[in-house]
């Protein structure tokens, strides 16, 4: 892989850029210096990829000393840490979601507190947003929901096209309450608690479901 020769090569450089011009280097000179190439982090290739994606599954998995482990390979390999910090604004709707909504504005937060005072100061930052999305507790009720939502609007016209009920509808205009826009529609502060017997979607999606109420799946591992 040409990346990786390249950074070997950089490596090498910068190890030798102060010495003289002249100096012979040697194989067996080369060797110590090539036993470092387990910090290499190729920050447009496989491990990119590799490490953000073992970071994303780690914190997913409620395993926050592997979280760190990823965080540091990547900090330590130039990564941007923007990046990462965009990724676990991502973890904290994508995997935490409803459970604790106190994870979405914490990633912000760090991301915020990267752009303001940088690496190093904000490492630790980024290190207590990757413990908590670890530590919180898992729903991906939200991210399903949305899932669905956008294959019915992507692949079912009928219905990605039903009409907004009349009820529902802003009516600024006198043409348009003479065509009952906004007719007997329930004001839901009017009514204890709020409560009030109103349909919301079209009626061509009638009882349909995208929140179904769990947080997690039903299987179990049976390496446990």
């Amino acid at each position: 892989d040409s990346r990786i020769s390249i950074n070997l090569l950089e490596l090498i450089d910068s190890h030798y850029h102060h010495k003289d011009s002249g100096t012979t280097i040697e194989i067996e000179d080369l060797k110590p210096i090539l036993q470092k190439t387990h910090l290499l982090y190729d920050r447009v290739g496989d491990s990119h990829y590799d490490t953000i994606s073992a970071f994303h599954k780690s914190i997913r998995g409620s395993d926050p000393d592997a979280a760190l482990w990823y965080l540091g390979l990547m900090l330590q390999g130039g990564e941007n840490p923007l990046y990462i910090a965009r990724r676990m604004i991502r973890i904290a709707s994508e995997d935490v979601g409803v459970l604790d909504d106190s994870c979405l504005p914490f990633a912000i937060a760090a991301y915020q507190a990267v752009t303001m005072v940088g690496l190093p100061e904000a490492d630790l930052a980024l290190v207590q947003c990757a413990v908590k999305l670890a530590k919180a507790p898992k729903s991906v009720e939200i991210y399903r929901a949305w899932k669905k939502i956008k294959n019915v609007l992507n692949n079912e016209p009928t219905l990605s096209g039903a009409p907004i009920p009349l009820h529902l509808r802003n009516a600024p205009t006198k043409l348009m309450k003479e065509m009952d826009y906004g007719k007997d529609y329930k004001y839901n502060p009017d009514f204890k608690d709020g409560k009030v017997s109103q349909e919301y979607l079209p009626k061509q999606l009638k009882g349909l479901k995208f929140l179904d109420g769990k947080h997690l799946g039903d299987i179990v591992d049976p390496d446990i």
